[in-house]
């Protein structure tokens, strides 16, 4: 975990810059030695908001199993896209 003061922020955007980005991590700001914000690099930022998605995508997904709703293997499934495709073929 980086910590750095909001001074270091407002002085040396640079080098905290490029330390979220050789990190990959997120960088807490302080100021006057209490917790004030957080700075990433957007690669950072935007691979924890994939992640996000993502593991909404599988609650959602548990959550819809769980209420009932039907469920299929990989053969049902595959053997219905191949249903799909073929009569789109004709």
């Amino acid at each position: 975990m980086k910590i750095r003061p909001s001074s270091a922020l407002r002085n040396d955007y640079t080098s905290i810059s490029e330390l979220a980005k050789a990190s990959g991590e997120p960088i807490f700001i302080t100021n006057k030695g209490e917790d004030d914000g957080v700075f990433m690099s957007m690669a950072a930022f935007e691979e924890r908001e994939k992640m996000y998605r993502h593991r909404d995508m599988i609650y959602a997904a548990e959550m819809s199993r769980l209420n009932g709703d039907p469920v299929y293997t990989p053969e049902e499934l595959d053997a219905q896209m191949e249903a799909l495709f073929h009569a789109y073929e004709e």
